[in-house]
């Protein structure tokens, strides 16, 4: 401090007071800093960043993005693992990995399949064609099962069978519905009675679930030709047409079943012996002879 001397040898009181209160002025210096503004604002902001921090508050998604994971993990695995199961055991009946074989058809298929479904008399070679121990695809072999015709058919007579109860004035939605689901449920009974007659006989042989299914829905294209004729030229043409369609399934079936169901004798063409044979042949022959039974069963009452 600076002393300036005086007569008693002390400084003026009212020259430190004035001089402290100059101090405190803009010349002056200040001893300590206010920091009370700095941490007003300090507080302020504190409170800024603290508003919106429960809304997604990082100790709570470090405790549950574990769980969150583990829980994400689990639901996986177990999915993953019903998937295989489900599949496993549905591939037992259905092979559901061979449906794309089934559909692998074209334009040209097609047209000589529904020739073939509508006039078999002529047709020669009836053996599927394999490559290298694979039947090959139905649109190189015409002899090949396929879905694609069934499906079509059977969504084809629905429809169909629609336009003959509205041209009766008989159409309702709940009779379409009733007429789609008999006709599906008697499908599929006919399939399942085939898959338990084989399994009664010990019949050993390479016709799958989905080739029964397929067999079986060719009968759709008949019932279409039947039902069409007798809606354009009437009932007599309606007879007379489905019993050419008839002839013409059961005379396809029994040559396409015949060489899946019968042995390799019957199949070259000779003289069937044993009464195993015997009974696969009169299987054959019942499965031929269902088709016109259910082809008449779905059809008469749709023309009248």
């Amino acid at each position: 401090m600076d002393y300036t001397p005086t007569q008693s040898g002390f400084r003026h009181q009212p020259d430190m007071r004035l001089r402290n209160s100059s101090g405190s002025g803009v010349e002056g210096s200040q001893l300590f800093e206010d920091t009370s503004g700095a941490a007003r604002g300090l507080q302020t902001g504190s409170h800024q960043q603290a508003g919106p921090q429960p809304a997604g508050f990082s100790g709570q998604s470090i405790l549950s993005d574990p769980m969150s994971n583990l829980a994400m993990a689990y639901g996986s695995s177990l999915a993953s693992q019903g998937r295989e199961l489900v599949d496993k055991n549905l591939d037992r009946f259905i092979p559901i990995s061979k449906l794309k074989y089934y559909f692998a058809v074209d334009t040209m298929y097609v047209g000589k399949k529904l020739g073939l479904l509508v006039f078999p008399y002529m047709h020669e070679n009836w053996e599927v064609s394999y490559q290298q121990d694979t039947p090959v695809a139905p649109r190189f072999d015409v002899n090949a099962p396929d879905l694609y015709i069934p499906a079509m058919g059977f969504i084809t007579y629905v429809l169909v069978a629609g336009l003959a109860l509205g041209t009766q004035n008989r159409f309702s939605p709940e009779l379409l519905g009733v007429q789609a689901s008999s006709a599906l449920v008697w499908l599929i009974m006919e399939v399942v009675a085939v898959l338990l007659s084989l399994y009664l006989l010990t019949v050993n042989t390479d016709l799958t679930t989905i080739d029964l299914l397929a067999f079986s829905g060719y009968k759709y294209v008949g019932m279409i030709v039947g039902v069409v004729t007798g809606l354009l030229f009437g009932r007599p043409a309606y007879y007379l047409s489905l019993l050419w369609c008839c002839a013409a399934i059961f005379f396809f079936m029994i040559r396409t079943l015949r060489l899946k169901l019968l042995s390799e004798a019957a199949a070259e063409g000779r003289l069937v012996r044993g009464t195993r044979n015997q009974l696969r042949m009169y299987l054959t022959m019942a499965i031929a002879a269902a088709q016109p039974v259910f082809m008449y069963w779905l059809t008469y009452h749709l023309v009248r």
